[in-house]
């Protein structure tokens, strides 16, 4: 139990950030999200970062890359809510940024 702690611990200190691609097909992603209307119905505000620099650790500070490779995370985005793992709201200002429902939290890591 204790080896876990310290791998799981570990893991989320150095974890690399937020790099997302966006991928065409549902069976190519990590993570399945649908983008909400309105932030109160979100587990996740994210703002687009312009620099990959700007997208450390796992608070909702995304920055779109252009090839998988690049990437920490692949995501569909899915049509309706209910096909989803995660309900994301993209927010206008970095300091909105931020995790409204933690539960969710290891979805992305």
């Amino acid at each position: 139990m204790k080896k876990f702690i310290l791998i799981f611990f570990l893991a989320t200190l150095y974890s690399n950030g937020q790099a997302i691609f966006s991928v065409e097909y549902k069976s190519q992603a990590d993570i399945n999200v649908f983008v909400v209307d309105y932030k109160s119905q979100a587990d996740l505000l994210v703002y687009k970062v312009d620099y990959k620099s700007q997208a450390k650790g796992n608070e909702g500070l995304w920055y779109f890359v252009d090839y998988k490779s690049q990437a920490d995370s692949s995501i569909y985005f899915a049509e309706y809510k209910s096909k989803s793992d995660l309900k994301i709201f993209f927010v206008d200002y970095k300091t909105q940024a931020g995790w409204q429902t933690k539960e969710k939290k290891h979805l992305l890591y």
